[in-house]
Formats: structure tokens, sequence, C-alpha cells
């Protein structure tokens, strides 16, 4: 049974570079589940959604708080407190862009797989294992809790690209902000 939050959902501004001051941040440890904590969960849904995301860290929302929502195409989101990645395997290259770096996209190496352990919104232990797209968006979204970007994982500036319209498999097409 999901926890229900008291209110309705919200879709919440997204911090952008070069609001470098909460996005540079290591986000702290949430102790406990509390109505506020429940509400954020919700509005991070919602404001991932709309804006088209696979995920999105409560940083990025501007609360530094170790919280992450991750959604996969015709998934359910996940939601997880306090993620830690406690196992890496192989190497994917991969295409990816963030919520909070409007405009680019880069071409990076993350883990093919990762084992990612935590707390449900329930405060009941999860450990997910993961691979390809979910195991790029779990390790993309813990590095924003530790105030990584994935622009800091670009060996290259050849390897940064300025977005015109992008397509990428899985996650739909990305055009530019006017």
């Amino acid at each position: 049974m999901r926890a229900k939050s008291c209110g309705t959902m919200a879709v919440l501004p997204i911090c952008r570079l070069p609001n470098n001051a909460v996005l540079r941040q290591k986000a702290r440890r949430v102790s406990r589940i509390d109505g506020s904590v429940q509400r954020l969960i919700d509005d991070m849904i919602e404001t991932m959604q709309k804006a088209n995301g696979v995920g999105l860290a409560a940083s990025q929302v501007g609360v530094p708080l170790r919280v992450i929502v991750v959604q996969m195409p015709g998934e359910e989101p996940v939601v997880l407190i306090n993620p830690e990645i406690v196992k890496c395997a192989g190497e994917q290259e991969v295409t990816e862009a963030c919520l909070s770096v409007p405009g680019y996209y880069g071409e990076i190496k993350r883990s093919a797989a990762v084992t990612v352990k935590g707390k449900d919104r329930n405060w009941k232990a999860i450990r997910i294992r993961a691979e390809g797209l979910m195991a790029e968006a779990l390790e993309h979204e813990i590095d924003h809790l530790d105030g990584k970007l994935y622009i800091d994982h670009v060996e290259s500036s050849d390897r940064l690209h300025k977005v015109e319209r992008l397509v990428i498999p899985e996650r739909g097409t990305i055009e530019p902000e006017s």
C-alpha cells in the first residue's frame, strides 16, 4: 500500500545552471518520513512527469535532501530515500541530458548495471538491481545528491553538444528551449 500525502500536488521550479549553489551541494540524509517529505515526493513525481524527465533529485527542485524519483517509460515511479550505490558492474556509453542543464546533451560513460539500496516512501528498506537506462538514471540522480552533474563526466568538450533536436531511444525527443 502506498502512503499518500495530504493536499494537492504541485509542479516545482527546476533549478538550472548557473544556479550552482543548490545543485553543487551535497544533500542531507532524511532521518524520518513525515507529511512534508511525502508532499515533496508527490511534487517531485508531478514535476518530473510534466517536464518529461526520466528522473529527478530533490536538489534539482531546491531541496537539499537525499530523495530521488525515477520513472521508466510505461512504468510506475520509483522513490528512493537515502539511496546508495552498493555495486556497479560493466560500462556503457550513454547520451545524457538533464533538466538542470537545459539546451545540452553529452556522451559519457556510466555503469552498465548497478545495485542501489535505500528506503521507499513507506520507510521500508528497498534494494534495486538495474541495467541499461534504469542503471543510468539511478547513477545520474544519485550524482545530483552528491553535487555532481553529468557534465562533470564529459571527457572532452567535443562530447558535449548543444541541443538542436535530439531523439533518444526510449526517452523521446529533446527540443531546444526557446
